[in-house]
């Protein structure tokens, strides 16, 4: 029989227990949590409706790799959280693209409720427009992609 100390026995749960809360806090690479009232599929609509983040793109008349323009609502975005990015669409025509991870831990954002995307985290909230920070603990801007619109499709890089 092997004697544990209850201070080994302890301090070996409580390591067993921060793993979970250390990954909850890392980059995007776990899927996102859903949270609001919003729909599934990742889109918020202009009248403050939550959004969740989506897997992908659906729209079958897209190239592989683009979005279709008519995934991204006028006035709110869509996040796509296998890539770690977010689209938005501030007004009719305007795209924008952002890295979907919170500047504050990295965590995935996972909703878009009217014209702020928000982190599940801490509740920091960034701007669709810039990516600036509405509310923290986040202090800095999420880190803005380039977007190419060809046709009906846009391309992000960056």
């Amino acid at each position: 029989m092997v004697d544990i100390s209850r201070r080994t026995l302890i301090c070996g749960l409580a390591a067993c227990a921060a793993v979970p809360l250390v990954a909850a806090c890392g980059g995007g690479s776990e899927p996102a949590a859903t949270s609001g009232s919003g729909g599934a599929g990742g889109t918020a609509t202009p009248s403050g409706g939550a959004a969740t983040a989506s897997s992908g793109s659906t729209a079958g008349s897209a190239p592989a790799g683009s979005i279709a323009t008519s995934e991204i609502p006028v006035g709110g975005g869509k996040i796509f959280a296998d890539r770690s990015l977010v689209v938005t669409q501030p007004t009719a025509g305007e795209f924008k693209a952002f890295s979907a991870n919170c500047t504050h831990q990295g965590t995935l954002l996972d909703q878009i409720d009217g014209t702020a995307m928000i982190c599940p985290n801490h509740g920091s909230r960034f701007s669709i427009v810039d990516g600036s920070v509405e509310q923290g603990p986040a202090t800095v801007a999420l880190p803005a992609k380039t977007v190419e619109k060809k046709g009906d499709s846009l391309i992000v890089s960056g």
